[in-house]
C-alpha cells in the first residue's frame, strides 16, 4: 500500500489550544498538551529538536475518536533541559521510562505510542521496558541511526572516523556553543527544513518559529551537544524483536536522511503490521502530509483498540 501527499493546502492549520500543560518528572517539568475526552489513549512523541506542536496539525482529527497526549521530551520543547551528565542522562531509557511514567500518572491508563524520528526509538524503549503501558506502536520515518557506533564499524575507515572526530570537537564548550549558535538562526533552520521535506509550502514561518522557540532556553546548546555525542543505546533492529505489542510503520518516501529503502528492512519482524510509504513527503509525513497520515493513524488504532 502506498499513499500519495496532495500538493494542495490543507485548512488543519490554526486549531485553538489551550496553554500547555505541566507534569513533574523526578523534579523537573515536563510540559505536553492533550485533547479529546472519550476512546483509546494516545501519546504523541516527537522527533530531535522538536515538540509536541509538531503533532499540531495531528492532534485535532485524531482526538475525535481519541484521547490525544503530546509529551515533549526533557531537554526539548518546553520541557526542562537539566545538565547532562550532572542532573539526567539523555538516552532512549531516560526518555523511555518518562513516557512510561507519564502513561502512568498523567493518562492513567495503557496508550497507543506514535513516534516521529527518535522518537519511534524512545516510544519503542517505554513498551519493551514497560510492557503494561503500551497497547501498540506506529512509527513515522523512524530514526535508524546510522552514526551509531555498531553501524560505522561496517564503513570504509574515512567515513567510520569522520563522526567521532566531529563529536570531540563538539565536545570543546566554546567550539559547541558557536556550532550551536550558526545552526539556531531562522535561515539555517529553514534550509535544513527543506532538505527533510519535500514539499516547501510545509516549511512555514509558524515552524521555523516553533522549532527556534526552544533553542533560547538555558541548557538547550547542552543537550544539543549531548544528544550530538550520543551514539550508543539501542537501535530499532534491537528493540523491535522484542517489542510486546504490534506496530505500523509509516514512511515518507523522499526522506533525505532516513532512506526507506532502508526503513523497508524493518517490515520483516512479525510485530510489524504494516508498512505504508507515503508518496511525496519527506522526514517528518505526519506534519508534511497529514491529510494521509491521519486518517491511517485513526483507522489503525481503532482497528487495534477493539481488538
Amino acid at each position: 500500500m502506498t499513499v500519495s501527499a496532495s500538493t494542495t493546502k490543507t485548512a488543519i492549520t490554526g486549531e485553538s489550544y489551550t496553554r500547555p500543560y505541566t507534569w513533574t518528572w523526578q523534579g523537573f517539568p515536563i510540559c505536553y498538551q492533550k485533547q479529546g475526552s472519550e476512546g483509546p489513549a494516545v501519546i504523541l512523541v516527537h522527533g530531535f529538536g522538536a515538540s509536541w506542536a509538531h503533532w499540531r496539525k495531528n492532534i485535532p482529527f485524531l482526538a475525535k475518536t481519541c484521547r490525544v497526549y503530546a509529551i515533549d521530551l526533557i531537554g526539548f520543547g518546553g520541557s526542562a533541559k537539566p545538565t547532562p551528565g550532572v542532573e539526567i542522562e539523555y538516552t532512549f531509557e531516560t526518555w523511555g521510562q518518562q513516557i512510561a511514567d507519564f502513561c502512568r500518572e498523567v493518562v492513567g491508563n495503557p496508550a497507543f505510542l506514535v513516534g516521529n524520528s527518535i522518537g519511534c526509538i524512545a516510544a519503542m524503549q517505554a513498551a519493551v521496558d514497560n510492557p503494561d503501558i503500551a497497547k501498540g506502536v506506529a512509527l513515522l520515518n523512524c530514526s535508524l541511526r546510522l552514526l551509531h557506533d555498531r553501524k560505522r564499524a561496517t564503513l570504509p575507515w574515512y567515513r567510520r572516523s569522520s563522526a567521532p572526530i566531529l563529536q570531540k570537537v563538539l565536545a570543546v564548550k566554546w567550539f559547541g556553543e558557536l556550532f550551536f549558535d550558526r545552526l539556531a538562526k531562522p535561515k539555517v533552520v529553514r534550509k535544513i527544513l527543506l532538505q527533510a521535506y519535500k514539499n516547501p509550502e510545509a516549511v512555514t514561518d509558524e515552524l521555523v518559529d516553533m522549532l527556534m522557540a526552544p533553542a533560547f532556553d538555558p541548557g538547550a546548546v547542552d543537550v544539543f551537544i549531548a544528544f550530538t555525542r550520543y551514539s550508543q543505546g539501542p537501535l530499532p533492529e534491537d528493540l523491535l524483536p522484542v517489542l510486546p505489542c504490534p506496530a505500523i510503520i509509516l514512511w515518507g518516501k523522499e526522506d533525505p536522511w532516513e532512506p526507506i529503502a532502508l526503513g523497508q528492512e524493518l517490515v520483516n519482524f512479525p510485530q510489524v503490521q504494516k508498512f505504508i510509504p507515503i508518496e511525496g513527503a519527506g522526514h517528518c509525513p505526519q506534519d508534511e502530509a497529514p491529510e494521509l497520515v491521519n486518517p491511517i493513524l485513526q483507522e489503525w488504532l481503532m482497528d487495534n483498540f477493539r481488538c
